[in-house]
């Protein structure tokens, strides 16, 4: 009853223009909210580098062959580098000055004995997205932790097929028992035996991974007085402006793996694409959520002769208030739910459309966007209640 007293003098058409901008809005907002999430957590848990990290080396040009030119970094160069505004952090990749080969132990049954000439480096742990907490080293350890470039173990698959033996998954390569054999160059009797383990395995590195101080040991003890020069470091870039990275590296003669531009461009392209759809879905929401405001104080000015005359007879204030802010409060959540449901459509159509592209993200739902839209419907509740009271109150 008191319902039909109170809204029988609306204009719908305002109403109705007023739920479609939010149902647009907020279809959009959790849309892109979504996406933005799943595109930046893209390549997350299946690489070794952390997200927006590339490994770059100077060109080498005729000029370098003839040693005019250095393809090695100085720190002033890393520093420079480091300045920018859309770098978040550079560090040099550490390289082995001594003699090592990586083989298979002895006295391992599963696979024949082998052994390879390899190169090993480190980098900074920050670079690295590795949840084993082992990535540490010191002498007298049972075994040095190492991060394997999958060519190496498909090189190694390549081997023992054309030998007619059994080839081994990531998982029993994890398993199996190497060894590294280091060597002073200038001093060949001078070697010592470590065992390693395999904890990972990478797409984007072609060395051997080894933790710092194991590097550090090895350029001590079987190097001398070899100069430790930087030819590789690791740049960390900033979300969206992967664009400007890449610009730097063509203005200074830097080169990178392919893959990694790739991906980098990929992220940062569609991830600012989705931002502006994200703040234009901001600005719907934010303006449907004014008009529909806008409406009720409206409906309030148009039945202020009803409000008054209830008050004077005994209604509670508190009742009018709480009439106004549910009605208001129940058609954004009405509309919430539509948007929502529509978003579900949207995400499998999309979801497909992304994994025949090539980007395959993941189909999880993100909870953020569904948490921005419970943020948006309080915002919105304590936005109507406050109209509500201050415009009965108003009449009080």
């Amino acid at each position: 009853m008191l319902n039909k007293i109170l809204f029988r003098n609306q204009d719908k058409k305002q109403l109705i223009i007023a739920m479609m901008g939010a149902f647009m809005g907020i279809t959009f907002l959790v849309t892109s909210i979504h996406y933005l999430i799943k595109v930046n957590e893209f390549g997350k848990g299946e690489e070794i580098l952390g997200p927006n990290t590339i490994i770059v080396q100077k060109k080498v040009s005729n000029a370098s062959t003839l040693n005019l030119t250095k393809t090695d970094f100085s720190l002033k160069e890393i520093e420079k580098i480091k300045a920018k505004s859309f770098i978040q952090d550079v560090k040099p990749v550490e390289s082995n000055n001594f003699d090592v080969s990586f083989e298979t132990d002895r006295t391992e049954k599963l696979v024949p004995y082998f052994r390879s000439d390899v190169f090993v480096q480190t980098v900074d742990a920050d670079f690295l997205d590795i949840k084993v907490p082992n990535w540490k080293w010191k002498k007298g350890d049972a075994f040095v932790p190492i991060i394997l470039p999958r060519e190496f173990i498909v090189m190694l698959n390549t081997f023992m097929s054309a030998q007619e033996i059994p080839q081994v998954s990531d998982d029993l390569a994890m398993k199996l028992k190497f060894k590294f054999r280091l060597r002073d160059p200038n001093n060949s009797s001078k070697e010592e035996h470590v065992n390693v383990q395999i904890i990972g395995f990478t797409n984007e590195v072609s060395s051997i991974l080894v933790p710092a101080s194991f590097m550090q040991y090895g350029n001590e003890v079987y190097a001398g007085k070899v100069e430790n020069k930087i030819t590789q470091i690791m740049i960390s870039g900033k979300e969206s402006e992967f664009g400007l990275v890449e610009e730097m590296l063509k203005e200074r003669g830097l080169e990178s793996k392919n893959s990694q531009m790739v991906v980098g461009r990929l992220k940062s392209v569609v991830g600012t694409l989705i931002f502006v759809v994200l703040g234009v879905s901001i600005i719907a929401v934010f303006v449907s959520g004014l008009v529909l405001i806008q409406y009720l104080q409206l409906l309030l000015s148009r039945n202020a002769y009803e409000v008054r005359t209830l008050l004077r007879m005994g209604y509670p204030p508190k009742d009018l208030i709480r009439s106004f802010s549910m009605y208001f409060i129940k058609i954004f959540g009405i509309v919430s739910v539509i948007g929502v449901g529509i978003f579900f459509i949207f995400k499998y159509f999309l979801d497909n459309m992304f994994e025949t592209g090539g980007l395959y993200i993941g189909t999880d739902l993100a909870c953020v966007s569904i948490a921005a839209l419970a943020l948006a419907y309080i915002l919105f509740g304590l936005a109507s209640y406050l109209n509500a009271k201050r415009g009965i109150f108003n009449e009080y």
